[in-house]
């Protein structure tokens, strides 16, 4: 009876009912636009899935902008918040608020192209399953930078951004962030092709996801550790979830890590007094260098690791007669006992896992693990330019063609699906723009460390990534008066409250399509249809 009516609703109204159909483009910026501000758009409309909100550049917004659960997508089909690139010759500033911007059970969101700024609590607050955040700055956090709640939160893609001069103290990130996984079992934290430096405070990535892919990425200058990789917070987990609920394990493949801080720890791993990853940890092609003088542990493990497999990876430590720990575990009379979960304070769960193939350490080097094989030991790796931290092979480094072109998985712990090898360079200290990265190309065999000697090499190719592709030139608004920007429910009047800051000068603005009242109400009367007659329907069948 349903199909019946609805071909013929169709038939008679001339309507394509696809979601690109459906779906509507919204418009925000200081003049000419629907709305003004992008908290009023999200205050004011329950944006649905393949919904886009452009947002002209060249102006500064107001924060606290809460995109709530009736603002989500859905699986492969996000709401996507992007800049205006044909406006302004700069990005969005979002600045201000308590959270600069919160999503808020908003699940299945990409947000794209900001430059976000001083939330007093976060800049970027993720409480939502499915979040991409790509080619975004965020900087000047007097708090947290980006921050993933402890419930409620479940995957996170961080791509081509940059996040610096954020955190504070000892417990405010750069970046910190954690899954929830009672709600979202399974997710997965990807972070790639990202520059982040120069915290304020804290570790530039605190983690406590479950599962979480570091590809890619340039971390230098945090306070503490550049990497804390641990366990979720055993005091803040909603019911049902217990420390043994889920194992929390790292793949880390291809970054650069430069620690300069009077910190000793570039990498620290297991647990703290509130969660333990019982984790497994992985560590694939990457460049650990300690531009710091006094003790310096490249990984320090404590209170509650399973296991650490390290294969192709350099550590280095500049200075006279300095030589790093390259694996430090932190004994169990060095700390106090746990919060709460597992009481034990030894470093590992259930002894000692190490593997490990082809790495490089210096010669003076201590707690090398005697568990790898073809480890490589000198003095000098012979970079390009430590100090100008040009951190390439020369021709003749003992790096080239020595790298394991085949890693292999330790059969007493095996990560799960991990990235064999790297495929692309990360950043070379500098933002990159989506669909910059740099492929890596192997010379007679792939070399130790994160970067490629380009003699042997070649020259890199610059290629687009498989996801994801460089977006098509966003297009901007015909201005509209009053009467026509109320063409989209919930619309803005034209003279809705000015954004803090300056604005732009409009340029050479081509139209956007707007989906009129008619098809919302549509997919409205449709779900309406469906609730009425599904079960009509199952009971004829």
């Amino acid at each position: 009876m349903r199909r019946t009516l609805l071909s013929f609703a169709a038939v008679a109204g001339g309507l394509s009912l696809s979601a690109a159909t459906l779906a509507a483009t919204y418009t925000v910026g200081p003049s000419g636009r629907q709305y003004t501000q992008l908290s009023t758009l999200v205050d004011s409309v329950d944006l649905e899935p393949g919904d886009i909100v452009l947002v002209d550049g060249g102006a500064t917004y107001s924060g606290n902008i809460v995109v709530r659960s009736a603002d989500r997508g859905a699986p492969g089909n996000p709401v996507t918040f992007r800049w205006n690139r044909s406006v302004g010759a700069t990005r969005p500033i979002l600045q201000g608020g308590t959270h600069t911007i919160k999503f808020q059970q908003s699940n299945h969101v990409v947000f794209e192209g900001f430059d976000v700024r001083g939330g007093t609590s976060s800049c970027l607050f993720s409480e939502a399953h499915d979040v991409t955040v790509r080619d975004s700055i965020i900087r000047d956090c007097p708090s947290h930078g980006i921050l993933g709640a402890d419930n409620n939160s479940g995957s996170f893609t961080l791509e081509y951004s940059e996040v610096f001069n954020a955190g504070s103290g000892t417990s405010r990130h750069p970046i910190y962030m954690q899954s929830d996984e009672v709600a979202y079992p399974g997710s997965v934290f990807l972070m790639r092709y990202n520059y982040i430096h120069d915290g304020n405070g804290g570790n530039l990535l605190k983690n406590r996801h479950e599962r979480a892919l570091i590809y890619y990425n340039w971390f230098e200058n945090s306070p503490y550790q550049e990497l804390e990789l641990i366990g979720p917070d055993c005091e803040t987990q909603q019911a049902g979830w217990s420390a043994d609920l889920r194992r929390e394990d790292v793949d880390m493949v291809g970054n650069v890590i430069v620690h300069s801080s009077a910190w000793r720890n570039a990498i620290r791993i297991g647990g703290d007094l509130n969660g333990r990853s019982q984790g497994r940890l992985r560590m694939v092609n990457n460049t650990i260098v300690f531009t710091r003088s006094g003790i310096a542990n490249a990984v320090l493990v404590q209170l509650g690791q399973e296991s650490v497999e390290m294969h192709n990876n350099l550590v280095f430590q500049t200075g006279s007669g300095a030589a790093p720990n390259v694996l430090y575990e932190n004994p169990a009379s060095d700390v106090e006992a746990p919060y709460c979960g597992p009481p034990s304070r030894e470093p590992w769960t259930s002894g000692r896992k190490v593997a490990g193939t082809n790495n490089w350490v210096q010669t003076a080097a201590a707690r090398v693990p005697a568990e790898w094989t073809g480890t490589l030991r000198g003095a000098d790796p012979l970079l390009v330019n430590i100090a100008q931290f040009q951190l390439r092979p020369l021709d003749n480094s003992p790096l080239v063609s020595a790298g394991n072109p085949q890693p292999p998985t330790p059969s007493a712990f095996p990560f799960p699906s991990p990235l064999a090898l790297p495929q692309f360079d990360p950043p070379l200290r500098a933002k990159l723009a989506i669909g910059a990265e740099v492929a890596r190309v192997f010379g007679t065999r792939i070399d130790i460390g994160a970067l490629e000697n380009l003699a042997v090499a070649g020259p890199p190719l610059r290629r687009n990534g498989s996801q994801p592709l460089a977006p098509p030139q966003a297009q901007a608004a015909t201005p509209q008066p009053a009467a026509a920007a109320r063409s989209v429910v919930g619309s803005a009047p034209a003279n809705a409250a000015s954004p803090a800051g300056g604005a732009s000068t409009v340029q050479s603005r081509a139209p956007v399509r707007i989906a009129p009242p008619v098809l919302r109400l549509w997919q409205r009367w449709l779900q309406w249809f469906d609730a009425l007659f599904a079960p009509r329907e199952a009971a004829e069948r």
